[in-house]
């Protein structure tokens, strides 16, 4: 079964994300790109409508925690 998740999985998201986009800066993509980013993801089931700056900025910590892991 393939894996879904949505905007409360920010850790899942991280993962994702730095999978599909290994070298980006988490932390220079916008909250606007990273909507797209986040709702263009294989699994991703919420509603693109139910994201907020506080669940953007908890996806793009968490991210940005994967992408420093990959990179050590």
């Amino acid at each position: 079964m393939a894996v879904t998740f949505d905007w409360d999985d920010a850790e899942e998201i991280g993962i994702q994300l730095a999978e599909k986009f290994p070298d980006a800066d988490p932390l220079s993509v916008r909250y606007t790109d990273l909507h797209k980013f986040v709702t263009g993801l294989d699994g991703f089931i919420g509603d693109p409508k139910q994201s907020n700056e506080g669940k953007l900025e908890t996806i793009q910590m968490a991210w940005l925690e994967e992408h420093n892991e990959r990179k050590a």
